[in-house]
This record gives structure tokens, sequence and C-alpha cells, in this order.
């Protein structure tokens, strides 16, 4: 069976990951992704390593698995699209292209003749996404966006980290580059949603998309306690604004996550607990009068939890429907029979190693299920196969481009 966006092809100028990850999706979901590299080099994080994935010998390839976890299904083209040689290729293959999606600086695009502007003329249908840091217009457009400035800047890690009165208190950047990945999910969504418009319309559009805008918007809650009440919210560590007990504690072989949503769910934890009398006090029968009194309850829970291992804990708790779970490791994950169950590690043929890891897409469909056509390509590896088909070039033309470093 076909993939949902099979007769989509996607030309793809972006690089490191926000951009990256957007592609990958759409190249899961059945689009032809061509990835333009620059010759020679090619996306920035190929280069961010090691680990470095290993040949069939045992040796380091050049392919990082920073670039593995964000490239995969997609077709790599070299091309110096800073000359007219390479614009030209461009604009051939934006001709036939249904998305065009890049990360460039504000401005790069229309410098080289590939702005939506220019593109729109020879193909209305054009879904044109541009990813930046800041957005395309205001005092900061200009200025590059890195996933740690944005996590910063966009009020996130003012909220993440440890209570500033408390041992290794402060701000902490999460362990994944958030503002990129959800900028690149974001992106998906909105060029979904302007084929589907293209669908009823026929005509193209140009989407705008900006790390720091994501960053703002997926607060989500953490924007609302502020804007309701006025009050600016602080760093819990691994607890949580709203609820309690909704956080980690020790036990007596390591550490659990206890994510109590509700009054029903704390009496049968107290049940489990042999404390059904915490239940029953007025203090900690509600969730709102555990949040006001959280500084008692938390060390009594605390001292309670460390009276079993953790798999002591979970074992019943799980088997009551109260949300908790042990604090896993990567490797711990991929081990978990859920996660095994699931299919989530994909290991897919790879020119140089044999095959390659990488971590399947979590969507499941019923009908147009993901399939996984290649692994990330190695640098260059289709451009003369696309440049002969899409792009109309000869052999001769190929090699004189390649003569010059073009491609």
């Amino acid at each position: 069976m076909s993939g949902a966006l099979s007769h989509i092809r996607v030309l793809d100028l972006t690089r490191v990951l926000a951009g990256p990850w957007a592609c990958q999706t759409l190249a899961d979901l059945g689009a032809e992704v061509i990835k333009i590299e620059r010759p020679g080099s090619g996306d920035d994080t190929r280069a961010w390593g090691p680990p470095y994935l290993k040949d069939r010998d045992g040796k380091d390839t050049a392919e990082s698995a920073y670039f593995l976890s964000a490239n995969r299904g997609k077709k790599s083209v070299t091309l110096d699209i800073s000359t007219p040689e390479g614009q030209a290729i461009i604009r051939k293959l934006v001709a036939d292209s249904d998305v065009f999606i890049e990360n460039y600086k504000v401005g790069d695009m229309a410098r080289y003749g590939l702005s939506y502007d220019d593109l729109k003329a020879s193909n209305p249908r054009l879904i044109y996404c541009s990813v930046t840091g800041f957005g395309q217009d205001g005092p900061m457009s200009s200025f590059a966006g890195y996933d740690f400035i944005i996590q910063a800047m966009g009020g996130l890690m003012s909220i993440t980290g440890e209570r500033d009165d408390l041992p290794g208190g402060g701000p902490q950047k999460l362990g994944v580059a958030f503002s990129d990945l959800m900028t690149g999910m974001y992106s998906t969504v909105a060029i979904l949603a302007a084929l589907e418009n293209r669908h009823k319309s026929g005509q193209g559009q140009y989407i705008d998309m900006a790390l720091l805008d994501v960053q703002v918007a997926t607060m989500a809650n953490m924007n609302m306690n502020y804007l309701v009440s006025g009050a600016v919210p602080k760093r819990q560590g691994n607890a949580h604004a709203n609820i309690v007990p909704y956080q980690v504690f020790r036990s007596s072989d390591g550490h659990l996550v206890l994510a109590v949503g509700n009054d029903r769910q704390f009496a049968k934890f107290c049940d489990i607990a042999g404390c059904p009398e915490l239940a029953r006090n007025e203090r900690f029968a509600t969730n709102a009068n555990r949040v006001r009194n959280r500084e008692i309850l938390i060390p009594l829970l605390q001292e309670i939890l460390l009276g079993r291992t953790t798999q002591e804990w979970v074992a019943p708790l799980e088997a009551a429907g109260v949300p908790s779970g042990p604090i896993n490791d990567i490797a711990q994950v991929f081990e978990h029979p859920q996660v095994k169950h699931r299919r989530i590690r994909v290991d897919l043929p790879h020119p140089q190693s044999g095959s390659v890891p990488s971590v399947g897409n979590p969507i499941k469909f019923s009908a147009t299920p993901i399939t996984y056509r290649n692994a990330p390509p190695v640098l260059g590896q289709h451009t003369q196969d696309i440049l002969s088909t899409l792009g109309g070039l000869s052999a001769a033309e190929i090699k004189m481009l390649g003569d010059k470093g073009i491609i």
C-alpha cells in the first residue's frame, strides 16, 4: 500500500534539526523528499559526532548519529545554490514539486532568487515553508536561532530544573532540542493543512515558522497559570505546579515517578501504601488542598515510599490503576517489552554499514501504514539520478557541474 503522501514531492533545503525533522516526518508519511546539501560537507549535523555509524569493518563512517536521527527516507542531492547554475536547477525541481521548505536566514532565499514570490510565479500550487529562529519580521528577525537560546528566551528554562532553594537548584535546558523538535512538528502540521487547503482552492501559500513562537506557544498551562493569576511560574524540579503528588520519589533501591491525577487515585495510593487516613485528612482529601499543603504532604509520602523497592511500588500501583513507573535509561527503554511490541526500533539497509538502527515513527495508520523506504542517505547519494530524471540534465552537463564544484 502506498503512503498517505506518496503523491507529494518535497524539496528540503534545511539542515540541523527543526526542518529536517519536519521533512523526515513527511518522508515517513510517503512523500518523496529531496534533500539539497552543500557540496563537500552537507548538512551541518553530518559532522556532529562522535558517535558515528560504523562500517562493515567496524570503522567510523562520516555518518553521525545526530544526522541519522532526522534524515531517514530522503534522497541527497549536493548543489551549491549560491551559484546561478545551482539556482536554475532548484527552479527546475520546484516546477514539479509540491512543498519547498528552507531554514536559511531571513533574506537569503530572496538574494538567491528563490523566495516564495520568485517561485510561485512558475508554480502557484507550491507550499513554501520558511523555518527561522524568530520569524520573518520583527526586531530580531535577522538573528540566528538556536534551540538552547530559544529554550532560555522562551521561558522553558525558567520552569525547568530544581527549585532555587534546594541543592542543584537553577535553570536547566531539556535533554533534547525541544524547540527544534516542536517547530518541526508544527511545521509538518502547517504543511499538511496547506496541502489540504490547496486541494480545495488549487493554490499554494507561504508558511512562516519561528522557533521562538513555537516555544512560547508550547508553554501551554504554564502560560495560562501566569495569564490567569499574574504570578510568574517558578521551577518546581520534578514536581507539578497544579497536581500533587505528581513527581519523583526515592524508593529503597532507586526512584519512581508517582503521577496521581485525581482524588480517587490518591485514595487508592493511600490504601496500597497503608496510610488510608491521609486520603481522609481534610488537608489532603482534594487536589486543591494537596497543592496548598504540598510542603506538609510530600515529606510524609517520601518517608513511606522509602519503605519498598521501586518494583514493589510500581507493580501494585499499576494493577490498581494508579499512574506510576520507574525511571528508565535509554538502554532500558529499548529493552522494555511494550517498546519492543510496538516496534519502535527499526533497522534499515545502509550502503556502508550493512544496516543502520533507527527509531520508528510513532504514527500508526490502518490503511496507509508508515513505510521505511531507505536509510538516511550518504552525502550526494542521489545527485546524478535526480539531476538526470527531474532536472533534465545530460551526463555531460552533470559532469561539468561536478568539475566546477557546483554539485
